[in-house]
């Protein structure tokens, strides 16, 4: 008990949670809230989906992280110099944002919705890097917990908290206040210590660029790492899938927009959060390894039990249960994943080897969220579940080559 309340207090762990509020801010803001906003302009529906084109950058991130290990900002250090950047910058177009209206700036709010998807991916590569710097191993697990909290809370403001902000005020306000918001990260980053600098890191460009994979697949193994890779691709495969299809289900079969907001969205939210520091936690203790297994075994069980509120009529108290299992073992497998993939990557190349991973982690539920009503519709909502629930089992048998119970 004494270990995990030192660790609570420890500085390095302390700022991932502020960091990762920064994290969270920019994704909604030029998402669902965006999406309002235009909706409120009286936009045509197909401009308003075809937004989401905005957000390429993330799932391209690592085509440039490597300038991120090779060159160092002149101040602050290698990782601190890019963040107090990236987030001045993001404060600066969200405060031009503010400025612009949808019906008479359309083609400028569209090209600064790229660019803060740019610099906001840009600011998620060195994040990812300074935490895995920062940590120790054995802190992985509770730092990633962490991260991912703030950054809902950062996601939470940027779309339930502009909303509001929108609907009192205006929509400009609403802007500024999310621009207002990123001074919590560059403050943090400020106080956060900078990582000991590495003895290795790359010193050319070419470098930056091939040492990471080479250094990945030389000190891990060829087999081994494409094991890995594939590992990546299907943990949360299932549950990626299910939750494509989570809010059309609960729509679907009887409850309404009240219990969804209430039930599947703010209590899942929070049991989601608790899932994520009480995974935390517990990895301090039981360490990476037998986190995967139990919270992978959980994350599966929780899927099926939509396949059971399928069959059981609309009941508010199901619902809540079920939800709340489903977010809370969501969480908890979510920060054993992201603690897994830090502790894959050297800190040398930290910055290019995390950016890499989790860009591969986010193909299946970019390709499959298509496929996924399509599928729900031609076997119907049990059957759906069900197959999410199987889909969990070809990632669960890869941990016995890569990360057995014993270690």
């Amino acid at each position: 008990m004494s270990t995990v309340l030192s660790t609570l207090a420890s500085r390095r762990i302390a700022v991932t949670l502020f960091l990762g509020f920064s994290s969270g801010l920019p994704f909604l803001a030029i998402g669902s809230t965006l999406q309002a906003w235009f909706t409120d302009a009286g936009l045509d529906l197909a401009l308003i989906g075809a937004l989401a084109l905005v957000k390429i950058p993330y799932n391209f991130k690592f085509l440039w992280a490597p300038l991120i290990d090779r060159y160092t900002i002149p101040w602050l250090g290698r990782r601190r110099g890019w963040m107090v950047i990236t987030q001045l910058l993001l404060a600066v177009l969200f405060a031009a944002l503010a400025l612009l209206n949808p019906g008479q700036h359309l083609a400028l709010i569209l090209c600064l919705a790229f660019l803060i998807a740019f610099v906001s991916a840009t600011q998620d590569i060195v994040l990812d890097a300074h935490r895995r710097d920062s940590l120790h191993d054995e802190e992985l697990g509770l730092g990633s917990s962490l991260f991912i909290n703030g950054y809902r809370i950062g996601m939470l403001l940027a779309g339930a908290g502009a909303l509001f902000v929108a609907q009192v005020v205006s929509w400009p306000a609403a802007y500024l206040m999310i621009g207002a918001a990123m001074v919590v990260g560059i403050l943090t980053t400020l106080i956060a210590p900078e990582p000991p600098s590495s003895a290795h890191a790359p010193s050319t460009l070419r470098q930056a660029i091939v040492l990471p994979l080479k250094d990945f697949f030389v000190r891990i193994g060829v087999r081994q790492a494409l094991v890995i890779l594939l590992f990546i691709l299907l943990y949360k495969l299932g549950d990626s899938l299910a939750a494509t299809m989570t809010t059309p289900f609960i729509l679907n079969i009887g409850y309404t927009k009240i219990q969804l907001a209430s039930i599947a969205k703010t209590f899942g939210l929070a049991a989601t959060i608790a899932g994520g520091l009480i995974g935390g936690v517990l990895m301090l203790r039981l360490g990476i390894a037998k986190s995967l297994w139990i919270f992978g075994v959980l994350q599966a069980l929780s899927t099926l039990g939509f396949a059971l509120l399928a069959t059981r009529g609309v009941e508010p108290m199901t619902l809540t249960w079920v939800v709340a299992f489903e977010n809370l073992a969501s969480g908890m497998g979510t920060a054993a994943y992201a603690a897994f993939m830090a502790s894959l990557c050297d800190r040398s190349f930290s910055a290019t080897q995390y950016a890499l991973l989790s860009s591969f982690m986010s193909i299946p539920g970019t390709f499959l969220a298509g496929f996924s009503g399509i599928l729900a519709a031609s076997v119907g909502w049990p059957i759906f579940f069900v197959v999410c629930t199987a889909l969990a089992v070809p990632g669960m048998v890869l941990l016995c080559v890569i990360a057995p119970w014993r270690n």
